[in-house]
Formats: structure tokens, sequence, C-alpha cells
């Protein structure tokens, strides 16, 4: 593909060739600890699938780091070829490689000698710490492979080579669906197995995205450029709201785990856990279409062709309206039957995560529009108003949320809090934009 594609063929073709792909690896990438919920939850029991849900902070810090340094890097890289700034993307990757390696090793490290500390911190009673500290030693040692396989995944998409990434994502479901059957089912591995079998799925995935970049044919690979520490902090800081997401995916799965466990125990974070796995995997389509923009709108931004830029923000916002609709509906008319593939014969966890569900649902009719905009000002650069918009919808109004609503409401407070964080941070976002394009009008005239 020649490199100016991206600033030439029809919008609607781009966004197809680079979003559909995108979907598919973000949810595929998204569900792996998903899929370990279900075998946990049908054949080891409700405090293995908790014990799940209360380490995902841990791989939070993993996929939110990577999120940062792959995310940022990528920006900085569309924008720089977008000028023509051959040399300034090959030592912003070259710089991206290097600091994403040596951060993923500190992890290991860290995972590895503390991880029943990790486990205390993150909230895991008598019950489940064994089981978030297997889970967190384990997941802990593969951090390198995945932090690189997300860097290599998505540098990929801005030097043409989409597709890559989807085989990776591919492979890899088929890799932990069968280890999840053959560790937890057949061998009774429990947390374990399901930790190793996530892990080796990734590292499945990194051996098809790698290729490229050990390539000297391509216009960004590991032996072209140089380390250069002046390009860290606006990479990091560019994609720094990928790191606030993953620190809000956190922060929502912890408050809520302590919220739940107070209230109802390893029965309430295992509801919980259930109605967060289903909502994960509408969100991840609509975090894989904003991952799939990102290419065309930081090269056009860079290439001041701002109608394309707009025209591809509007077109995104459209479908993610579309698929927002569609999961409110899912969620709320069939709560129960996707409840079930999670708990079945569980009546207690059963009848709490279907109640919630369907005040849950609500949040899908907005959170569309919040994750394109926080998407579209990374890809721009604009790295302060995603940090505003990802940080209001995953921490300010979650934590003012959960502390007042329940208040209010009880248990309902506690499932209305995500659809409240999610309408106030529409309101900001929707500001944020008119005021950008203003601002690109201006440059035009």
């Amino acid at each position: 593909m020649s490199e100016n594609i991206l600033g030439t063929e029809k919008i609607s073709k781009l966004f197809i060739q680079f979003s559909i792909p995108a979907i598919i690896s973000m949810v595929i990438a998204g569900v792996q600890t998903i899929i370990d919920g279900i075998f946990l939850g049908n054949f080891v029991g409700q405090n293995a699938l908790a014990s799940v849900n209360i380490v995902q902070p841990f791989m939070q810090v993993i996929i939110g780091f990577s999120m940062i340094i792959s995310v940022g890097s990528l920006s900085f890289i569309g924008r720089s070829l977008g000028e023509g700034k051959k040399e300034e993307a090959q030592n912003i990757f070259k710089t991206a490689f290097v600091v994403i390696t040596i951060i993923s090793l500190t992890i290991v490290l860290v995972g590895r000698l503390f991880s029943e500390e990790i486990a205390v911190v993150l909230g895991a009673n008598q019950v489940l710490l064994e089981g978030v500290a297997i889970y967190t030693r384990t997941i802990g040692s593969f951090a390198p492979l995945m932090s690189l396989m997300f860097l290599f995944g998505f540098t990929n998409r801005v030097v043409g080579k989409p597709e890559l990434y989807l085989r990776g994502m591919i492979l890899s479901v088929i890799v932990n669906v069968s280890l999840d059957f053959i560790f937890i089912k057949q061998l009774s591995l429990g947390i374990r197995g399901a930790a190793f079998a996530t892990g080796t799925a990734y590292v499945a995935a990194f051996f098809i995205v790698a290729p490229p970049m050990f390539s000297k044919k391509n216009i960004v690979n590991i032996f072209s450029g140089k380390f250069d520490p002046s390009t860290i902090v606006p990479m990091a800081y560019n994609g720094s709201s990928e790191g606030v997401i993953a620190i809000a995916t956190a922060t929502t799965a912890y408050l809520f785990n302590m919220t739940f466990m107070k209230v109802a125990g390893e029965t309430g974070v295992a509801a919980f856990t259930t109605i967060n796995y289903i909502s994960q995997f509408g969100i991840l389509i609509m975090f894989g279409i904003s991952d799939g923009i990102g290419p065309i709108l930081s090269y056009n931004y860079g290439y001041k062709k701002y109608d394309r830029l707009n025209n591809t923000l509007k077109l995104a916002s459209k479908v993610n309206l579309v698929v927002g609709v569609v999961l409110f509906f899912t969620l709320f008319v069939l709560g129960e039957e996707l409840v079930s593939l999670f708990a079945s014969g569980n009546r207690e966890i059963l009848n709490l995560a279907v109640r919630g569900s369907r005040i849950y649902a609500f949040a899908f009719l907005l959170c569309g529009f919040n994750i394109i905009h926080s998407g579209y000002f990374t890809a721009i650069g604009d790295a302060k108003a995603s940090i505003i918009i990802a940080a209001s919808r995953g921490i300010v109004f979650i934590v003012l949320g959960i502390n007042i609503l329940p208040m209010i409401m009880g248990m309902n407070g506690v499932w209305l809090t995500v659809p409240f964080a999610e309408c106030m941070t529409f309101i900001i976002g929707m500001y944020l934009v008119k005021r950008s394009n203003n601002l690109c009008v201006s440059i035009v005239k």
C-alpha cells in the first residue's frame, strides 16, 4: 500500500479496510480473560470467577502501559509520515521498542516477587488471595511478549498491514479456547491453567505480527532509526489517554469489586464480573472502531486535510451509535441468557446480575461517542482533551457516582454509576469536539 492512500482513498472504503480488522482484533484481544471466566465459572466455581476479576487491575497495568507507548507512537508515526518526516517516524518506533521492553521486564519482576502483596492491595480476601496471586505471577511472566505484540500489531496498521494484527488475534483466541479446555476442563489446573492459556495466546499472536518489524524493507522496523530520549515524553504524553483508560478500567473494577464485596461478598463480585464481561464485549467493538480510524485521522491531520478528518469522525460516530443501540436492546432483553454463560446454575448470582444489566445497559447509548472523541483527540495529538474525556468517563464521574448514587438509590445506584459517568462525559466531549472543529476552520482560513 502506498503511503498516501490514507490521504486519497475514499473515507468509507478506508473505514471498512481499517476498522473491520481493528474491531475483530480488539474484541478478540479483550475477550481473552472473558474466555477464562466462562471456563472457570462453569468448571471451577464462583470464587475462581471472582479471583480473575479481582486481578483485572494488574492486567490493566500490562495492557495500559502497552497502549500508552503503542498508541502514542502510532499517532506520532502517522503524523510524521503524513508530514513526510520518515527519519523521525523511524526514531519514534525504535524508542518505543526500547522503552516498552524495559518496562515490561520490570513488570515481570514485580509480578513474580510481590504477587501476594498485589492481591491484598487489589482487595482479595482470604478466600480469593491464593487464586489472585497465582494468576498475577503467571500472567505477569508473559508481559514482554504481550506488550511487544501490541506495539508491533498497531504499527503494522500505519505501514499498510492492518490484517496481520487481525490474523494474530484470531490465532490467539483459538489457542486460548483450546488451552482453557485442556488445562481447566481436562487437567483441572484451575486459575493457573487459565492464566497460562491467556499468556500463551498472546505469545502466539506475537509471532504473527512480528515479522514485518524485523524486515528492513518496511518504512519502520527495529533496525532503522535510533533511540531518541527526546521523543519519550511527547510519545507517552500523546498516548497517555490510553493509560488513563487503563487506569480508569482498573479503578472502576477496583471500586465496584470493593463495593460489592461489602454488600454481597463473593457472590456480589461474581455478579458484577458477569456484567463486566458482557459490557466489555460491546465496548471493545467501539474501541476497535476508534483504533481503526486512528491512522486515517492522524495522517490526514498531519496532511492538513481537515474535511477528511471531520468526515471520518462523523462516520465513526454514526456507526458507534448504531452499535450502542443494538447492545442496549441486547443486554436489556437478553440479559439473563448472557449472564447464564458465566453463572449457569447459580440463581443468586443470576438474579443480581440480570437486575443490574437492565440499568447498566443505558451506558451503551452514549459511551460510543465518548470513546470516539477520546480516540480522535489522541490521533490529532491533543492529548489533554483526550485525557479529560478518558478521565471523566472512567475515574472522575465513576468515583462521584459510586459514592453518591448508592446512598440515594441503594443497589440500583451502584449499577447506575456507569451510565451516569457516560452521560456527563458526553456533554464534556461534545464541547471539546466543537472547539476543535472551530480551530481547524480558523487554520484553514
